[in-house]
């Protein structure tokens, strides 16, 4: 079967309506050739068995896969500011074994479980500082009574894992303004211009940062991959570059967007908040359906096909890309009533980090930053509750993430 023309274009419902379009794809069918918002024509997987068996595929390379996306989107005389930072094109999502091997086999003993776990008391005292500001703020706003709406991305679920990121890499927490922005817009569905010029930036600044840590070590984890040796073995200057850019920005990036949907899921269901709160024991396996019930990631980085693939009953023609929607296959009806939020549902078997060989090196991190934020925010205010209706809210305009622009809230009852 070869692509249709043309194919079907995806809108701002793509963003808005995630769900709703997830839904009718996937009825039609699981793999589908689509315009993504922005005009990226690729072959879009909605399906849970499809998406594993897309990402496990030797046929679908990440290899060089932004030098492809350069020629296809810019041609070969376009302007070099509109070009993807080449620096940061070649990081650890777009690369194929053995290169891959070599690269996450670096960092996968910084991020196991085991090793996270000792940063569980300094993510629960900037937890703490962070609710501690909200509630004095809220405070000085309405001596007595139950203050002003808060911003919770804003004031808490953005700030924790941004500093919590920044500790672990030794990356100077006030330059945060500077990088969020740029990592933002790399991800946002904009023109090449702004992401060219924004790769740009974020590759120069993380440039110097590695040169500075490889004058004055420190501490930090990026000291570590600096000067780490593998069999005599070292990464180069690029090699840092690329795999700072994926530990910082899906340090936070995802973590925030958890934080913020899993707490407007939970704000939208009564009836698991108050059973949360009853059972606290639940709040791993909370996090876990947070994860699966608004996936922070929407799209998995592009794969091309090096051949004909068969996928989803249609042929995915050679040299065609392919994405899955982690947001998507996670609403599959391999999911007992998968659009039903229930924190007591078994936890296996979610994409929300991916699966295969490209499966998120930061997972533990990031479960034991969602158990502790959940936990404290709960624990604090019991009274917290939504301040904005529902349909009002806005969606990050973004096909790789899937996150709110903001999440006005109530710290306490109103009087």
């Amino acid at each position: 079967m070869t692509a249709p023309i043309p194919p079907l274009p995806l809108g701002e419902e793509f963003i808005q309506d995630a769900h709703t379009v997830a839904a009718r794809l996937r009825s039609t069918a699981p793999v589908r050739f689509v315009e993504l918002p922005g005009g990226f024509p690729v072959w879009l997987v909605t399906g849970h068995a499809e998406a594993r068996a897309a990402v496990t595929d030797p046929r679908l390379s990440s290899h060089g896969v932004y030098d492809r996306l350069e020629r296809m989107r810019l041609g070969d005389g376009a302007d070099t500011e509109s070009r993807f930072a080449p620096e940061l094109a070649r990081n650890l999502l777009n690369l194929d074994p053995p290169d891959h091997t070599r690269l996450r086999s670096l960092l996968t003993k910084v991020f196991t479980a085991r090793a996270v776990a000792p940063l569980r008391p300094r993510i629960e005292a900037i937890a703490d500082e962070l609710l501690d500001a909200m509630e004095a703020d809220d405070a000085a706003e309405t001596p007595g009574g139950a203050g002003e709406h808060r911003d919770l991305l804003a004031d808490y679920a953005l700030p924790l894992p941004i500093r919590v990121i920044c500790e672990l890499l030794g990356v100077p927490f006030a330059d945060r303004d500077r990088f969020t922005a740029w990592s933002r817009t790399m991800v946002a569905a904009g023109t090449p211009d702004e992401i060219g010029a924004a790769s740009l930036r974020m590759a120069g600044y993380l440039g110097d940062l590695v040169e500075r840590k490889r004058a004055h070590p420190g501490e930090d984890l990026l000291t570590r991959l600096v000067h780490v040796s593998e069999d005599g073995d070292r990464l180069s200057r690029n090699e840092l570059i690329s795999t700072a850019l994926v530990l910082l920005t899906g340090g936070f990036e995802t973590t925030v967007n958890l934080i913020g949907s899993g707490t407007l899921a939970l704000l939208r269901h009564p009836d698991q908040l108050a059973l949360l709160r009853e059972r606290p024991e639940l709040l791993p396996g909370a996090v876990e359906e947070f994860l699966r019930y608004e996936t922070p990631n929407n799209l998995s980085s592009p794969r091309y096909a090096t051949e004909p693939v068969e996928l989803g009953g249609v042929t995915v023609p050679e040299g065609h890309f392919v994405m899955v929607s982690w947001l998507a296959a996670n609403r599959d009806d391999r999911f007992a009533a998968p659009d039903r939020l229930d924190i007591t549902r078994p936890a296996a078997g979610h994409l929300a980090f991916g699966h295969g060989i490209h499966h998120c090196v930061g997972a533990p991190l990031a479960r034991l930053e969602g158990e502790i934020a959940f936990g404290r925010l709960l624990a604090r205010f019991p009274g917290l509750a939504l301040a904005a209706a529902p349909e009002n809210l806005r969606w990050r305009h973004s096909t790789a993430m899937h996150g709110l622009e903001e999440l006005p809230v109530r710290l306490h009852p109103a009087p």
